[in-house]
């Protein structure tokens, strides 16, 4: 045979991946299930896919109903809300952000008391505010755009406080124009008795004297004389108001002067003033009643004045919580006087315990 049949072919090293002269240092060993670290492996997976994507798949699936639930919520306006909530064709309304929470929950305690707390609405003004109450008492929450900052309306007198109260006239307007009645309270208030029995009358606009000096049980439910300041000193912390065209008139009034007297450094202004100056300039268009200062006494008179309480007593109907600066102080006060009712009476709340 020739030499030349039994030469090796000549190698290309550029075709051939691990040349046969030089043959690779690691080969892989083939793959096999049967091996013990494989199986161990693959059972690790399984348990992993078994017990953590479900979980995961929960969590992803709560997410998207509580999502769903604060769309709803978020979608919520005052008409669906007003009708829902009214009783004979009035609302008891209040405007809250969360800070004032434990406040809404004593003055809701309260009104429970007096069987009326169904035809609470709470404005909100946060999207906390929102979804915690309509979380625990649905349909009794509302947020009417756009939503405020719920930390900046702590300090009487700063600009987040004028921002939250002035925007109350245009609440109350639109509730009016739904064709309801409404009861305006600050919850910074304490119900001892129902307050329906004194809203006498057919009038348009019913408030209370945030005056301090007494007056005579049997005194005039007229407006008060103008007073130092060149104005009265109306309370626009409790309203009722009819439907009527004197009340809508006394609302678009109230927001003309909040919008000649805006806030400033210089100024602080708030709401108060405003209200009275719309009452002084157009009492004439309105039909205005003021209640018994004996029911509805400020809080510089009820806590400041043992005497005149002590000479009243059981004419009392709504407590304001006023003349007092501080959640600390408010809630300190109250419980002096036994009514701060959250801490013992929590379950007569429709929200619980927040």
């Amino acid at each position: 045979m020739s030499a030349f049949l039994h030469q090796r072919p000549l190698h290309n090293p550029f075709s051939d991946p691990h040349p046969l002269s030089q043959p690779p240092s690691n080969p892989r060993k083939p793959f096999s299930y049967s091996n013990p670290i494989t199986l161990l492996v693959l059972l690790c997976l399984l348990i992993i896919m078994g017990v953590f994507l479900p979980w995961t798949s929960m969590q992803q699936g709560l997410f998207s109903i509580t999502n769903k639930s604060q769309l709803k919520w978020r979608d919520y306006t005052l008409a669906q809300a007003a009708a829902f909530v009214a009783q004979n064709g009035t609302l008891i309304v209040c405007a809250v952000s969360e800070p004032y929470l434990p406040f809404l929950n004593n003055w809701l305690i309260s009104i429970a008391r007096q069987k009326h707390q169904d035809k609470v609405l709470v404005i909100a003004e946060d999207y906390g505010t929102l979804y915690k109450v309509n979380e625990r008492w649905p349909g009794h929450a509302v947020l009417i755009p756009p939503a405020l900052d719920a930390k900046a309306a702590h300090k009487f007198g700063s600009q987040g406080f004028f921002n939250f109260t002035s925007r109350r006239p245009r609440h109350l307007l639109n509730i009016l124009e739904l064709g309801y009645s409404v009861m305006y309270n600050d919850v910074d208030m304490v119900w001892l008795a129902d307050p329906f029995p004194y809203l006498v009358g057919n009038h348009d606009v019913y408030f209370t004297d945030d005056m301090t000096p007494v007056k005579p049980l049997n005194h005039s439910h007229d407006l008060p004389p103008i007073g130092k300041k060149g104005r009265t000193y109306i309370c626009s912390c409790m309203i009722f108001l009819r439907p009527t065209s004197g009340a809508k008139l006394i609302m678009k009034k109230w927001i003309e002067e909040m919008q000649q007297e805006p806030w400033s450094r210089a100024k602080k202004a708030n709401d108060q003033p405003a209200f009275n100056w719309a009452l002084d300039k157009n009492a004439a268009q309105a039909d205005l009643y003021l209640l018994p200062q004996a029911a509805f006494p400020t809080g510089g008179l009820y806590f400041k004045n043992k005497t005149w309480v002590k000479e009243t007593k059981g004419m009392h109907v709504i407590i304001h919580n006023n003349y007092i600066l501080g959640f600390e102080k408010k809630i300190k006060r109250f419980h002096d006087y036994d009514l701060w009712l959250v801490d013992d009476h929590a379950d007569e709340s429709p929200l619980g315990r927040i």
